[in-house]
């Protein structure tokens, strides 16, 4: 996990690991220093104290600032697993319409596809308490359970790759019809740009949805923003949500194609963090999550190109100032 802020929700989830451990359940919890605001608060010693084996992921050094696990992964019994953006904070709470609080998507998935997941768990946990967790109770015999084709994709900037960044480049370049992308934190490099825009040059529609002026990272947008001039000059179009925060992260390519989970469209995401995405591909699940796509587009706002050039000085200005740091985005 990420993002873990102690109130109702860290308290629920608190009790009910420490309830499962008493009653006899192998619960291994693991936290990113960095995301918490209470590694040693009150909800981490419920859980240790009921027999939760909790570990923090790397903590804060300035040598290794940079390298968090933003992964959200719950995996139960091996046999069903969960993965998406929502972490463990009062800030979900909302209804994806409450101003303050977060808009999100998070999946839910059975069948061979949470071994995966697991994996990408046991990457994490092994580099930090050196214990290897095999066997059936981690890893038992799966059965189909579904007809879609999906696999778990992760990257790890420890691994030394542009894995997540060549995945997003070939699914764009792959596109023949339409890209919908919804993304909360949108800085794309060059060449993700760049591949966007010679998309849209051999006729594929892009619709991007991004946070409104309700975020929690008001540069962050001002950045991304400024980077929008050549992708609304070569068509495509920008939608900013407006009831609530927006936290999803999710790609759609055509009507074949998605990727959804943890991975914001930043260098943060491609190429410093842990990151784990679910890959999907089913016509079936992409036209559902295209209605979705839909849904979260009419509570948006466009932003054409005349909007984009007459945004508030203050948010050039912000935009532009803070570009240098974008290789920390």
């Amino acid at each position: 996990n990420f993002l873990w802020q102690e109130g109702e929700i860290s308290d629920a989830f608190a009790a009910a690991f420490a309830e499962r451990a008493r009653a006899g359940v192998k619960v291994h919890f693991l936290q990113d220093a960095m995301g918490s605001n209470a590694v040693h608060g009150r909800a981490m010693q419920v859980m240790k104290r009921a027999g939760v084996m909790v570990e923090i992921f790397r903590f804060v050094h300035f040598s290794r600032i940079n390298y968090r696990t933003h992964r959200k992964i719950l995996v139960v019994d091996g046999q069903l697993g969960f993965i998406g953006g929502v972490g463990i904070s009062d800030q979900w709470k909302g209804d994806g319409c409450t101003h303050g609080l977060w808009r999100d998507s998070h999946y839910r998935v059975q069948g061979p596809v949470v071994a995966q997941l697991q994996q990408a768990f046991m990457d994490n946990w092994m580099e930090t308490r050196a214990e290897l967790l095999h066997g059936d109770p981690y890893f038992p015999k799966q059965q189909k359970a579904g007809e879609q084709m999906c696999q778990i994709f992760k990257s790890s900037a420890g691994e030394g790759s542009d894995s997540a960044r060549l995945m997003l480049l070939v699914s764009i370049a792959a596109a023949r019809e339409h890209i919908r992308i919804a993304n909360a934190y949108f800085i794309p490099d060059n060449l993700t740009r760049d591949t966007l825009i010679a998309a849209l040059g051999r006729g594929v529609k892009v619709d991007i949805i991004t946070p409104g002026r309700d975020i929690d990272a008001h540069i962050v947008r001002a950045v991304g923003k400024s980077r929008w001039q050549s992708l609304l000059e070569a068509g495509a179009r920008f939608y900013e949500y407006q009831p609530a925060r927006f936290h999803c992260k999710y790609l759609l390519v055509d009507h074949c194609w998605a990727s959804v989970g943890s991975a914001n469209l930043d260098n943060r995401s491609l190429s410093l963090n842990e990151e784990a995405n679910l890959n999907v591909l089913d016509e079936k699940f992409v036209r559902k999550h295209a209605a979705v796509f839909d849904e979260d587009k009419s509570h948006s706002g466009e932003v054409t190109l005349a909007d984009w050039r007459q945004r508030p000085w203050k948010e050039k200005l912000k935009g532009r100032a803070f570009s240098i740091f974008r290789s920390q985005m």
